[in-house]
């Protein structure tokens, strides 16, 4: 049974540049007052994941006057280790990603193959009544994970 645990991260961002690099910033702080290292590959993994779903919502969610919503939170599950979900949703449910193919000078997908390498899953959702939700979760070190719930009490 999957549970969620109570550190998470909830924002809305301006859908342009800055605002992508604002959500990495704010995803950034979260995970340092979660007391994860900036010098950990988990930390690492989840600054690059959130950068590039926001960046895709951003050149191909947007809408204008439109922002995006990022949400971080930690999933524990008893069979299995600990995950931290990124979601990252805009309002252009009618454009689904898709990573690139691996064909030479592919001009759009390659940052989801990257999300791919970092991450245990990804995937969307419908978000209605018109938007979608690119989701992706990365294991989480059993020490990181401890610490992120021992700062939320």
């Amino acid at each position: 049974m999957n549970s969620e645990i109570t550190p998470q991260l909830a924002g809305r961002f301006a859908s342009s540049r800055r605002g992508a690099s604002l959500a990495r910033r704010a995803a950034e702080q979260c995970l340092t007052e979660w007391g994860w290292p900036r010098t950990t590959d988990a930390f690492q993994a989840a600054s690059l994941v959130v950068i590039e779903l926001a960046a895709n919502a951003v050149t191909h969610g947007h809408v204008p006057g439109r922002d995006f919503l990022l949400r971080l939170a930690l999933r524990v599950d008893g069979a299995g280790p600990a995950t931290l979900r990124v979601e990252v949703s805009d309002s252009r449910g009618e454009r689904l990603p898709r990573p690139a193919t691996g064909r030479e000078g592919a001009e759009s997908g390659r940052g989801l193959v990257l999300v791919r390498a970092l991450t245990c899953g990804w995937g969307s959702v419908p978000r209605p009544p018109s938007g979608k939700t690119v989701w992706a979760e990365i294991p989480v070190p059993e020490g990181l994970a401890g610490a992120t719930v021992r700062s939320s009490g």
